[in-house]
Formats: C-alpha cells, sequence, structure tokens
C-alpha cells in the first residue's frame, strides 16, 4: 500500500516509494504514515479511519447569566458579535426554560452571521421568535412594558398583605 502524508499546507509527500501500490492512502500525520509502513512490511493486514464508531460526548451542566433583567418580565442579552456559541445557548436556553422572554439588543443588527451567510444577526432572531432591537439601544417600548409591569406587581404587593 503506498503512501502519502498530507501535512499543513497541502502539500502532498509520497514517502513509502518502494512499496507496491495496493491502494494510496492518505495519512494525517507522519505517525501515522510510519505505522502503516511498518504494519505493511511486517504483512499485517489492516484498513485505515474505515469504520465510524458512535459516541455521546456527556451533557455539561451549564447556566445562563442575563446582561439585564428588566423588572422579572424579560431579560435583555446586548450583543456586539454574534458568535455560533452565543446562538446555540441562546437556543438551548430557550427550548429548556420556555417560560423566559429573552430579548437581544444589538450594535448593529444588520450584521451577517458569517461572512458569506444571507442571515443577518435581525433575520436569525425573526427564524427563531427572539424580539431584537438595533442600534445598541433598548426600545422605548420595551422599557414602558416592564415599567407597567412594576405597577402592577406593586398593587398585586400593596393588595396581598389584606
Amino acid at each position: 500500500m503506498a503512501s502519502t502524508f498530507k501535512g499543513r499546507g497541502g502539500r502532498s509527500r509520497s514517502t513509502l516509494l518502494n512499496r507496491p501500490v495496493l491502494k494510496q492512502a492518505v495519512y494525517r500525520s507522519r505517525l501515522e504514515d510510519r505505522i502503516a509502513a511498518q504494519l505493511e512490511e511486517a504483512g499485517c493486514p489492516f484498513t485505515y479511519e474505515r469504520t465510524r464508531h458512535p459516541y455521546i460526548i456527556p451533557a455539561r451542566k451549564a447556566h445562563y447569566v442575563e446582561d439585564f433583567d428588566l423588572n422579572e418580565v424579560f431579560l435583555v442579552e446586548a450583543k456586539g458579535y454574534f458568535t455560533p456559541d452565543d446562538r446555540k445557548k441562546l437556543l438551548l436556553l430557550k427550548e429548556q426554560n420556555p417560560a423566559l422572554d429573552i430579548r437581544l439588543v444589538f450594535q448593529r443588527a444588520s450584521n451577517k452571521l458569517h461572512k458569506n451567510s444571507p442571515t443577518t444577526y435581525g433575520k436569525w432572531c425573526d427564524d427563531h421568535g427572539f424580539k431584537w432591537a438595533d442600534g445598541g439601544v433598548i426600545p422605548q417600548a420595551w422599557v414602558d412594558e416592564a415599567m407597567q409591569a412594576k405597577g402592577k406587581s406593586d398593587a398585586t404587593d400593596d393588595h396581598a398583605g389584606h
């Protein structure tokens, strides 16, 4: 089996030229290439990266701390750069805590998720059911909503003991 080590930079280098060519294999490291040569020289049959073996990465318990909690009515997350990890975290949080109202305030909601993406930060929120605002400012309507809820909870608290 002839083998080739394909190193960083994409350069291929034939390293085992004196062996008969049974199948061209590309190894990920020089060590794998040397082991393949050893096995071939010993006449030991082998395959390389043929079988996929599934396994589950154990879940880890994580915690979310919001940027702003507006009067226990909703949470506001302030975002400049909206990373893939941020998006994954928000989707998991929403799925596992459906009662939470999480809203995002972007520095620039027209930014794309990545260089070649047609999807903007705002469009991602629309697609996944998150309320959002642009320009790094919480909309006055959100502030009013939180204040109105405060007034209602104060009125409820005042009558709770009577």
